[in-house]
């Protein structure tokens, strides 16, 4: 998710080569409707029983993260997302 309006994020992933890892059919844009009305598209999408991981640097998407009871991880630095990597690794999250 993506708080860029959809074509624009579209066009990142596919210029840096990142299609093979975020598949067309899993972008959203929250750009018109906010966060909250996309994690309720996710959930249902998904059902209630899915765990999901919210990963930001904003405030905006930690609180809807919160609303929704998801756990949330703030990427703001390399070394943020290296630890995410090892919990992920090590099956803390």
């Amino acid at each position: 998710m993506t708080p860029t309006p959809l074509v624009y994020a579209i066009s990142k992933v596919l210029l840096h080569r990142l299609g093979p890892y975020f598949p067309i059919e899993n972008i959203y844009s929250s750009a018109k409707v906010g966060h909250e009305h996309v994690f309720e598209k996710l959930q249902q999408k998904y059902g209630k029983n899915t765990t999901f991981l919210v990963i930001g640097d904003g405030r905006d998407e930690e609180a809807a993260s919160k609303k929704f009871d998801m756990p949330f991880w703030r990427i703001s630095c390399l070394s943020d997302l290296q630890n995410l990597y090892r919990a992920m690794e090590f099956q803390y999250v």
